[in-house]
């Protein structure tokens, strides 16, 4: 029987294994390369512009921004609407675009990706989120990361199918690059943009992101992005917590996915361009006068979340503010990411589920309900579970005790918002007037 069995093939060994040459590995290698410093330039021109708006130099963003008077407040974030409005429009007006989205471009097989484009709205974006805008960073080094393998797939001469996996990879790394999650970029590689965990697949993402890390490190920290003590293991109470508001979860983040197509479908075009992020942008910083923790893109506020100090009434303010001020920023017409905006408000609302579940049935600390609805949300949100799953193993450390109720709740939540809206973070962002794009699958499938 074993002589039998040698000739079967492990289902996740494909007969194309050997397909990539030479030329595409290299390709991947550069990729990683570029990747990595596009992170560092990303993130540096962050932190810039908030040293110069607020004087921040460590520490908390929130924190120098509470520091600040009322008056410097609103001026930075009217700032940050005009810059943003006016920075979107001459980009719009005199170069047709902000580069390409390569979701879609992996998704439809359609479009192309332009490195310049993606390199000067990237920096702009950068520039809205150091503003104040809530709008996650990481769009810029994701984005820059796939038009870097796009570009470097057309001048190396890679195969037209396999240039989809380059940009995919690159868009891992560039995610990878920010966070320090070399695992979780390179899953959201496959995952999310090519729709399929295989070895053939895994294999270029894990090197790209590997290698985007590790040249971060020259510039960007490597330490944990969230500092959360060790928790202890899951009780009773948190198993039952995780089961009976997975769901909820899920039917929360379909409405917040709802929210976030709404916003990108009414941005504004043209004129309105000069208008609208300037008087958005002017409310949010009356709003941040008061709750500071909801401007940028929400690193601070998971971190308060993770941490639990505030009362159950606070928190609750904090989510539905974060995600207001996260869809009107995308409303205005701003472009950045929603990756971390989306962990914070379930990081927050997590906080916020824990303190009142613990009224009915004492438990765990406050941090193990705040990451496991993070983890939920943004699973669900980002109809990618075990990328997210991964993403927070890597970000916070330290939390293996609650990885049972939390993959319950992951699973919950993203078969209840699957149920209703089959739409994703990413999905739900991209321009309907493209068409609708094809369902996820792998690059190789073609």
């Amino acid at each position: 029987m074993d002589n039998d069995m040698r000739g079967i093939r492990q289902p996740n060994v494909p007969s194309r294994m050997l397909d990539f040459s030479l030329r595409f590995w290299v390709a991947v290698i550069l990729t990683g390369i570029a990747s990595g410093l596009g992170a560092i330039a990303m993130m540096t021109t962050l932190h810039t512009v908030q040293h110069l708006a607020f004087h921040y130099q460590t520490g908390e963003f929130s924190a120098a921004v509470a520091r600040s008077t009322d008056s410097r407040t609103v001026f930075v974030l009217v700032l940050g609407g005009l810059i943003t409005g006016v920075g979107l429009w001459l980009i719009g007006r005199y170069l047709g675009g902000t580069g390409g989205e390569p979701t879609s471009v992996v998704w439809t097989h359609a479009g192309r990706l332009s490195l310049a484009r993606t390199l000067l709205s990237g920096t702009l974006s950068e520039v809205t989120v150091g503003l104040g805008g809530s709008i996650g960073r990481e769009a810029a080094p994701q984005r820059i990361g796939a038009a870097s393998g796009s570009y470097l797939g057309r001048q190396i001469g890679i195969r037209q199918d396999q240039s989809y996996i380059l940009i995919a990879c690159g868009a891992g790394a560039g995610l990878a690059a920010v966070y320090n999650s070399p695992l979780a970029g390179a899953l959201f590689a496959t995952e999310l943009y090519l729709g399929t965990i295989s070895l053939i697949l895994i294999l270029p993402a894990l090197l790209t992101s590997g290698i985007a890390t590790a040249v971060s490190w020259l510039v960007l920290p490597s330490h944990a992005v969230y500092l959360v003590p060790q928790l202890p293991h899951a009780t009773a109470s948190l198993m039952v917590f995780a089961i009976v508001l997975g769901p909820v979860i899920g039917l929360i983040s379909a409405g917040y996915v709802g929210l976030i197509g709404w916003a990108s479908d009414h941005r504004p075009k043209k004129w309105p361009l000069l208008v609208e992020p300037l008087v958005f942008f002017a409310v949010l910083g009356l709003i941040a006068i008061k709750y500071p923790l909801v401007l940028g893109n929400g690193v601070d506020l998971a971190q308060f979340a993770f941490t639990g100090h505030g009362v159950l009434g606070f928190f609750a303010i904090l989510a539905i503010l974060k995600v207001l001020a996260t869809t009107g920023t995308l409303r205005s017409g701003a472009t950045g990411g929603l990756f971390t905006p989306t962990l914070s408000f379930g990081a927050a609302l997590g906080a916020f589920l824990g303190r009142a579940w613990s009224i009915l049935w004492s438990g765990p600390p406050d941090a193990s309900y705040a990451i496991i609805v993070a983890a939920a949300m943004m699973a669900s949100a980002m109809e990618a579970p075990a990328t997210a799953i991964v993403f927070i193993l890597e970000l916070t450390r330290n939390i293996q005790g609650i990885m049972v109720p939390m993959l319950l709740a992951v699973v919950g939540a993203t078969l209840t918002a699957r149920h209703f809206n089959l739409r994703s973070i990413y999905s739900a962002r991209l321009n309907p007037e493209q068409g609708e794009p094809l369902p996820q699958k792998s690059a190789m499938e073609t």
